[in-house]
């Protein structure tokens, strides 16, 4: 009896790894990109652990810069800045062309790289798909409030320098699309409609590429823009999305 019990309990724990294995097999085949161990690649789907690979490339400046010319992400490498606490060591201009169609206004914006990286997976990924949902037309143009300001975090005189001190953020304020609609934080947040809407997922598919996702939700000092910032969260790479 106790053979037959021990063999039942060998063939249920084969069954067990058997379909781990289907499991696994199923994942590889179907989304590799939640892999934690594949390399990123800026033209695949958002996975599981995209956002922690773009926040990781703040220790690689070469490797972010190869995968958006992979990506075909048109930018130029900006000289290193030292200004007191403030400066960055790896920032470049987004350019026009490429694959990256959208526009900034102001035009030509300067950023981290790994910001960078995330801006264009966001368009790909998640700003266009939404656009064209909500709109039946793509976005042409996002109009922010800058990216590099040697200040310390919103209203404090002392204490934590903001990711603006190393050019790590970007204030996102609205959307132009094709077909001549402008989508606003300040005007089109609040409400029901297509365009709240909409800023609600752009908002909400940023928080799975960026560290920190900061909305008018969050508090006052957040009512006219989306805060995208790529600030280092330690090992376990906890992220802020509200």
């Amino acid at each position: 009896m106790n053979r037959v019990r021990q063999a039942t309990r060998v063939i249920l724990w084969g069954l067990v790894l058997l379909a781990i294995g289907f499991a696994i097999y199923a994942l590889v085949r179907s989304r590799p990109q939640d892999l934690p161990w594949r390399p990123l690649d800026l033209s695949e789907p958002v996975g599981m652990f995209t956002g922690r690979k773009l926040a990781g490339l703040a220790d690689d400046f070469p490797k972010c810069r190869q995968l958006l010319e992979q990506a075909g992400v048109h930018y130029l490498p900006l000289a290193p800045l030292v200004s007191g606490q403030c400066g960055y060591a790896d920032g470049v201009r987004l350019t026009a062309g490429g694959a990256r169609a959208i526009r900034f206004a102001p035009r030509d914006v300067g950023t981290s790289c790994p910001v960078a990286a995330a801006l264009a997976m966001w368009e790909w990924q998640v700003v266009q798909p939404a656009a064209r949902r909500h709109f039946d037309s793509a976005v042409v143009r996002i109009e922010h409030f800058g990216s590099y300001n040697c200040r310390r975090m919103y209203g404090r005189s002392s204490g934590d320098w903001s990711e603006h001190a190393a050019a790590n953020a970007l204030d996102v304020a609205g959307f132009v699309l094709a077909n001549g609609k402008r989508v606003t934080v300040v005007g089109d947040w609040k409400g029901e409609g297509e365009r709240a809407a909409f800023l609600r997922e752009v908002r909400d598919g940023a928080c799975g590429l960026f560290s920190t996702v900061l909305s008018p939700d969050y508090n006052a000092a957040h009512r006219d823009h989306l805060h995208l910032d790529q600030a280092r969260r330690g090992a376990m790479g906890w992220r802020a999305c509200r």
